[in-house]
């Protein structure tokens, strides 16, 4: 007998819109035309682009802060021109790199419990694009290793300890870059360009290692990303405007497996992929629904599961990693909308009656720690992601501490010298002091920050009380 109805544990899974009080509400989006996400999350922050006038900036707010964020919140605003994409280290949960329109990438060190004051200094700009820069992504299993895209259609490789651009792609795209997507490993990145082609580009030997033009034949832009099997999965617009999706091996690239098409709408299709689950959320730019689709290895590989609708189009969407989401309430993925001034938290689950921990639904998945340093990894060495268990619900570790290394600096070989010449019995104590002194330095900030706003009420207060004597005379 052929079974009706295909089996599997994610048919059921349902969208739900957190409560209100648990919004992040009167928050200024931001509204400059690009097709990125505009939202980057992970298990401690959220972090958004906003509205800022004379130059650029994103909102950093620790998960908990919900409820009304206050005008003067602090903002990490060291750009000077519009953001246009955020994305936050995948083994530091404090750092997160920036692109902008000033043509910079810039990465920040957020403190432990999030801004005290506005953050414009960061820890290192990277300069090396010639147009804005649109397009950012971290390495998945090589530490300090970064990815931007610019406008002029060239992909720089960074070594973000050293501050040094390592790797160039200039001239294998014609045209914009849509967007960019690492492999599991990090060995390959595919990327989909404003030519309707689609890239398998192995960037440490800078060759291209499969093609294939035309992906989708609208003239719209396209997304690739890699799913865990290595095929590349793909969203974009037909010859008539209807959005497409389609599944493609890269050691064929002829015909795709398979082609699903879906509606006749403009807004751009944003794919976010579950590696565990092989489940892919399509999130549409100025859409009110989210899609999602169940990857097999059995045709017709690509399987519509269901569509979570709500009311308001978004204007962007985070995607919190699986070691950020609560086991015990068989959440699969979260997801974090963003209105014209809210950001609403949008939870799937799969339902399940036992309270215990679902192993089928959780197998060990990517965890925080690099499997390679950068320089192995620019070496030619690859790693596949280090895994973590999630049956205890993910604990956070500590984070180190970010540090950029300048090559040639005098001061760095005497901070050097005079860590070797420490006493062999206080090995763990330079680290320690890094730490309290940057802990230091932030309640520092933080008591003068207090102590200008005393001063100024103390103004405003003999101000008021000289105004008062004049009325009373």
């Amino acid at each position: 007998m052929r079974r009706v109805v295909r089996q599997s544990k994610f048919r059921h899974v349902f969208g739900q819109a957190v409560k209100n009080d648990q919004c992040y509400d009167d928050i200024r989006v931001s509204r400059v035309t690009w097709d990125s996400a505009f939202c980057a999350v992970n298990p401690k922050f959220v972090a958004i682009i906003i509205e800022a006038s004379g130059g650029g900036a994103f909102l950093v707010l620790p998960l908990h802060k919900t409820g009304r964020i206050d005008k003067s919140y602090p903002t990490v605003c060291g750009h000077t021109g519009p953001v246009l994409d955020i994305d936050w280290c995948p083994h530091n949960d404090q750092v997160i790199a920036s692109g902008s329109e000033d043509c910079t990438v810039m990465v920040w060190q957020i403190p432990e419990n999030g801004l005290v004051t506005s953050m414009s200094e960061p820890v290192v700009v990277l300069e090396g694009h010639s147009k804005r820069v649109g397009i950012i992504t971290w390495h998945p299993t090589a530490r300090n290793v970064l990815l931007s895209a610019g406008c002029d259609n060239q992909i720089i490789i960074w070594n973000v300890g050293t501050g040094e651009a390592m790797i160039s792609l200039e001239d294998m795209h014609p045209d914009v870059i849509y967007n960019v997507c690492w492999n599991r490993s990090g060995s390959l990145i595919c990327t989909a360009c404003k030519d309707k082609s689609i890239r398998v580009i192995d960037p440490r030997k800078e060759t291209i290692v499969a093609e294939k033009e035309k992906a989708h034949e609208g003239a719209r832009p396209m997304r690739a990303i890699f799913l865990a099997d290595g095929n590349v999965l793909t969203t974009g617009f037909s010859r008539m405007s209807e959005r497409q999706l389609a599944l493609w091996n890269i050691q064929n690239m002829e015909e795709p497996m398979t082609v699903n098409e879906m509606d006749t709408s403009n807004g751009v299709l944003l794919p976010f992929y579950d590696p565990d689950t092989n489940v892919v959320y399509l999130c549409g730019k100025g859409d009110s629904s989210i899609r999602y689709f169940e990857i097999t290895d059995e045709a017709p590989y690509v399987h519509f599961l269901n569509t979570f609708v709500t009311k308001e189009p978004q204007r962007g969407m985070g995607y919190m990693p699986k070691r950020g989401l609560d086991v015990n309430k068989c959440e699969i993925a979260r997801f974090y909308k963003l209105h014209e001034r809210k950001c609403e938290p949008i939870v799937m689950t799969v339902p399940r009656k036992s309270d215990l921990f679902q192993d089928d639904l959780y197998p060990n998945t990517a965890g925080p720690d690099p499997a390679v340093e950068a320089e192995e990894w620019f070496e030619g060495k690859n790693g596949d992601p280090i895994l973590i268990s999630l049956k205890d619900g993910y604990v956070p570790g500590k984070n180190r501490e970010f540090k950029v290394v300048k090559k040639n600096i005098l001061d760095n070989k005497v901070t050097k010298n005079t860590e070797n010449s420490c006493p062999a019995n206080k090995p763990a104590s330079p680290t320690p002091s890094i730490k309290s002194e940057a802990k230091l330095e932030e309640i520092l900030k933080e008591v003068k920050s207090l102590k200008d706003l005393v001063s100024s009420q103390e103004k405003r207060i003999i101000k008021l009380e000289e105004q008062m004597s004049k009325i009373a005379i």
